[in-house]
């Protein structure tokens, strides 16, 4: 897999690798690996949501959350 990048962000990629003392390829893959946890989450979310029966307001939800704490 390739990608091409802005040669500021490249600059800044660069930097941020040497900063924290670890690979260019290991900061892609770390990205990479969270960037499609967090959206396989989101879709997985979006689809319980949509499957629910009971549905409340956001009024409730926050009225609830409150009553929790």
């Amino acid at each position: 897999m390739t990608i091409e990048l802005a040669p500021e962000m490249e600059e800044r990629f660069r930097r941020l690798a040497a900063n924290f003392h670890v690979s260019e390829d290991f900061l892609i893959r770390s990205a990479v690996e969270r960037f499609v946890e967090d959206r396989e989450d989101y879709a997985a979310g979006i689809q319980a949501l949509s499957s629910m029966k009971y549905k409340i307001s956001l009024d409730e939800m926050e009225r609830l959350s409150n009553e929790a704490d």
